[in-house]
């Protein structure tokens, strides 16, 4: 018999309607994912099998229709952006009174001097000939820095568009550096500041923990103190809602405490123990089965005080850690993840009218967190880039 899977059977629904949907080539989604571009392309290959769509080869010409797609979608994305709002460029100024800006004058007289005598200009005002000749001796050099300016823009706003608009100045540079642009973070946070360029913001959430006094709590191991030294040493968990059409949809967490990574989710309509459970099982899966030890930390709510889940943590091997009652900083990690998921979702505005619209945006979000998105505990590294710094021996456990 052959090892398991290290991908649940949720999982490949999801990356395969991702490949579906998002109009973009395998290889590209797998990479996003963190897998084998050979592995998601078989199961796009049996979806095809089963459900009798698809070229029968289940080959590269997907490949290529959706690559086309992609390319005329970011061609499109890249003329709305470029089309702006007929603003003026940033730092340019208009000539009116009050302005009192000597460079405003400058540029008066250079757009006139060939009808009009410079001499003349300058009297008129109020400037030295000797000034402005000096002004206009520099304007090459003037050019080259606005125009590099606008190139910087520009790739802030990629790297922003790219991140969903969820990355801040921080996050920006960062990714700027990494990509061989030395620039000042000042800078970056004034460039998007002048080009109205804003990440996500922090907004109010609700609380979907259903506490069980009655029920046998497990101690707490965490203590608030959510640091690890090493993966599958500590993680924690939690659940939150999504608004979706006239109903919700629940998403139950596994976070390893050491590296960030969400190692492992569930999303389904109901917040029964089951949920928790396959999120448990899911993370689990993705650590290959050799979990025996470590710790998991949640909140009090029914589900993770409940006797299944008990069972379902001794079966691993998992250790249970449990805060108090009512304190969100005692599962303070979880509660900071789900703040970012529904912040760079904008749940708050951003209603999906469809399970599967949802499933998919969340499932996207969750790739994207897990192997591009820049995390500050991580020294701005994305935990799946963290995980790589760590010591062979932890990457070849990890692997396996």
């Amino acid at each position: 018999m052959g090892r398991p899977s290290k991908y649940t059977e949720e999982f490949q629904r999801d990356a395969v309607d991702l490949v579906r949907s998002s109009g973009r080539p395998i290889n590209q989604v797998a990479r996003e994912l963190g897998m084998s571009h050979e592995t998601l392309r078989n199961w796009v290959r049996k979806q095809e099998r089963q459900t009798g769509t698809g070229p029968a080869s289940g080959g590269d010409a997907l490949s290529v229709a959706d690559k086309d797609a992609e390319i005329a979608r970011l061609r499109r994305e890249v003329a709305g952006v470029a089309a702006g709002e007929g603003d003026p460029a940033q730092g340019s100024r208009v000539f009116r009174e009050g302005d009192g800006s000597v460079t405003s004058r400058f540029r008066f007289i250079s757009a006139h001097r060939a009808t009009w005598s410079v001499k003349r200009l300058c009297r008129i005002l109020a400037v030295s000939r000797s000034g402005f000749y000096r002004w206009a001796a520099s304007e090459p050099a003037r050019q080259a820095r606005a125009a590099a300016e606008d190139a910087l823009a520009e790739q802030i706003r990629i790297i922003h568009a790219d991140s969903g608009g969820a990355y801040g100045s921080p996050r920006v540079t960062v990714e700027l550096r990494d990509r061989g642009v030395r620039v000042n973070r000042k800078r970056v946070e004034r460039i998007m500041r002048q080009r109205e360029i804003v990440g996500w913001h922090l907004r109010r959430r609700k609380r979907t923990t259903i506490p069980d006094p009655a029920a046998p709590p497990a101690p707490d191991l965490i203590g608030r103190d959510f640091t690890a030294t090493t993966p599958d040493q500590r993680w924690c968990g939690d659940i939150t809602y999504l608004r979706v059409g006239g109903g919700w949809l629940y998403l139950a967490t596994v976070i390893d405490i050491a590296t960030r990574c969400l190692i492992g989710w569930s999303i389904n309509t109901h917040m029964r123990t089951s949920l928790i459970i396959d999120a448990l099982d899911a993370a689990v899966a993705a650590r290959s089965g050799r979990v025996d030890g470590v710790i998991f930390h949640s909140d009090r709510g029914a589900q993770y005080v409940s006797r299944d889940f008990a069972d379902a943590c001794q079966r691993h091997g998992i250790r249970r850690s449990m805060g108090r009652i009512g304190s969100s900083y005692d599962n303070a990690l979880a509660e900071a993840f789900f703040a970012t998921l529904k912040r760079e979702l904008d749940v708050d505005h951003h209603r999906w009218t469809t399970e599967p619209d949802a499933r998919r945006d969340v499932f996207r979000w969750i790739a994207f967190y897990n192997h591009r998105r820049r995390h500050s505990a991580l020294g701005y590294l994305s935990p799946a880039d963290y995980e790589q710094t760590l010591t062979p021996a932890t990457l070849q456990q990890i692997a396996a």
